[in-house]
């Protein structure tokens, strides 16, 4: 399999869980009121799919270890398309939260086990490569999940956006039984048991530089869990936006992050690695940073936050991608673990945002930008601690 066929197929996988999140976001406020639901009760349909999508990815990674990556595959999107109907068919906004963990947890395994994929294929700028075409295509959801959405309000209502991602679910299926291989020969599969395990996650929990590139990415993820959560009723509310209006300002927002990936890959083979994401993750905390104290200002207009997160975005094209590959970079033989730890801990954190976020959520931009900002300060933090040691450690390898 060509390296285009190979991240268009990945691509397709993985953005079934972004699809998930980005399709129904314009339908939020409908779903409030149809279920007679707050603002904070509805946000919990967000953060609870976010902490069980992380969370599972924690047995998805492992078994994939076990048994090869295409059956965990199958396992998952066939839970992902019962937690799907459960949420077409939710009478309240207690079942809606409860089917949208269950979806989470099925969706989580085309999350850990793409990124396994490409770690059993490439490692260093090759594996940015494909991560950044994955990423590509990736990109189609926050542009055109919220219009699509859109469009299935106009004539069936929110509960039609659940039916549609059900033959979502189908259809990744038959992508992966015609167009993806099994990468895991049965030689490198790793048996499952609480002494692998343990050993495997010590080893991870113990690695500060896995640790921190880990939490890097996982905070510029959680800015855009935030803004998930929140733009829709900001948007509409606070700007009067229409959902066709808010559909194309999200996908605005996107752009950004969504170009720069693409340009990942040759830029840190160019300059390397570490320079790269510490002037990425520096844009970042800059363009948020502002943004929060133009809105204390009392200056946060529609275009003036669509300008600066767009620029901040871009800095996180530069990063996600990047700091992925990178913390999988030392660990080859426990590749699906590492993925599955990785994108829990960077979940679980996104989740945590939204959760902690939300009680101050008063309607207004603000608090939104606020949260984003503390993403931005977070990363920037973990940035300056961690770029060293990985210096001294490729200082130290090149000596030996």
């Amino acid at each position: 399999m060509n390296l285009f066929k190979t991240g268009l197929v990945l691509g397709l996988l993985s953005a079934v869980g972004p699809f998930t999140i980005d399709m129904y976001l314009p339908a939020l406020p409908e779903i409030g009121r149809d279920l007679d639901a707050s603002v904070t009760q509805v946000q919990m349909t967000l953060s609870a799919f976010f902490i069980a999508f992380g969370l599972s990815q924690l047995f998805w990674g492992p078994w994939a270890d076990q048994v090869g990556r295409k059956l965990p595959i199958y396992v998952g999107i066939g839970i992902f398309a019962i937690g799907t109907i459960g949420c077409a068919l939710a009478p309240s906004i207690g079942m809606l939260v409860a089917m949208r963990v269950v979806q989470g947890v099925g969706a989580a395994v085309v999350m850990v086990v793409p990124r396994a994929i490409i770690r059993d294929m490439f490692t260093g700028p090759q594996g940015t490569r494909l991560m950044a075409m994955v990423m590509l295509v990736i990109s189609v959801s926050p542009m055109l999940a919220p219009l699509a959405g859109s469009g299935l309000l106009a004539f069936g209502g929110w509960r039609l956006l659940f039916w549609m991602l059900a033959v979502v679910a189908v259809g990744s299926i038959f992508v992966t039984s015609f167009a993806l291989k099994e990468t895991l020969p049965v030689e490198r599969r790793r048996a499952i048991n609480l002494a692998s395990l343990r050993a495997g996650a010590k080893t991870l929990l113990s690695d500060p530089i896995f640790l921190g590139l880990t939490f890097i990415g996982g905070f510029g993820m959680a800015s855009f869990f935030v803004f998930i959560s929140s733009a829709s009723f900001v948007y509409t509310e606070q700007f009067g936006l229409t959902e066709v209006q808010f559909s194309l300002a999200f996908a605005a927002n996107a752009i950004g992050f969504f170009g720069a990936s693409q340009l990942a890959a040759p830029i840190s083979e160019r300059f390397g690695v570490v320079p790269v994401i510490r002037v990425a993750v520096g844009i970042f905390a800059f363009f948020t940073t502002a943004l929060l104290l133009v809105a204390l200002a009392g200056g946060a207009t529609l275009w003036t936050i669509m300008a600066l997160l767009f620029c901040g975005n871009a800095g996180l094209g530069f990063v996600i991608p990047t700091t992925m590959v990178m913390a999988l970079d030392e660990h080859g033989e426990i590749a699906g673990l590492a993925s599955s730890l990785g994108g829990t801990l960077q979940m679980v954190a996104g989740g945590l945002m939204i959760a902690v976020s939300s009680p101050f959520f008063d309607g207004t931009a603000t608090p939104m930008i606020a949260a984003i900002a503390v993403c931005g300060w977070v990363a920037m933090i973990l940035t300056l601690i961690v770029l060293p040691k990985i210096t001294a450690r490729d200082r130290f390898a090149a000596a030996t």
